[in-house]
């Protein structure tokens, strides 16, 4: 869970300003995959995850979905109390290092279709010229990719930073083990 998921809201829920406010789709969407994470990871049984799912899709206020998150989701004040080793990723930086990465991935997916139709296009000349444009369903399936690619990019990005915040937890744990050790 990281410890962002709060400014992930359009307002904090836990704020008595924004307390009141009438919860949006997008609200509850971040709420349900909070509970999804959480029960995946085997902190919710079952019957726990359909109760507060069940609660959260029906919150009508922000402050009604805080109750079933507070105990799922860090504090930022608990995360700036944890040590960082030299070399980890700051917070802020995770988003810009997740961006990067997706734009890596779509750089990717831009030259498999270039390089897909270049080479089907040119076997395709050189055997058949004429018959069948073969080439057409390599290359539109690459395009697809690369359309999937752009229109997912908040989707790709958050799972970025997911792995990121993931992979320097588990880099921070080890550390203090084998310091401890």
């Amino acid at each position: 869970m990281s410890v962002g998921t709060w400014e992930r809201f359009e307002h904090d829920p836990r704020s008595p300003q924004a307390a009141r406010l009438r919860a949006s789709d997008r609200d509850r969407d971040v709420a349900l995959e909070v509970l999804g994470e959480a029960y995946a990871d085997g902190r919710l049984d079952h019957a726990e995850y359909d109760a507060r799912s069940t609660a959260a899709s029906g919150a009508k206020v922000l402050a009604d979905l805080v109750p079933h998150l507070e105990d799922l989701v860090p504090d930022a004040s608990y995360a700036s109390l944890e040590p960082r080793p030299a070399g980890m990723v700051a917070r802020p930086d995770l988003h810009q290092q997740a961006v990067r990465l997706w734009a890596k991935d779509r750089r990717e997916a831009l030259t498999g279709l270039v390089g897909i139709s270049v080479i089907t296009c040119t076997i395709w000349a050189v055997t058949m010229w004429g018959g069948f444009p073969w080439p057409l369903f390599p290359m539109l399936a690459a395009a697809v990719n690369l359309l999937r690619i752009q229109m997912q990019e908040q989707d790709i990005v958050e799972s970025h930073e997911r792995h990121l915040l993931k992979r320097e937890r588990k880099a921070i744990e080890k550390r203090r083990k084998d310091g401890g050790a």
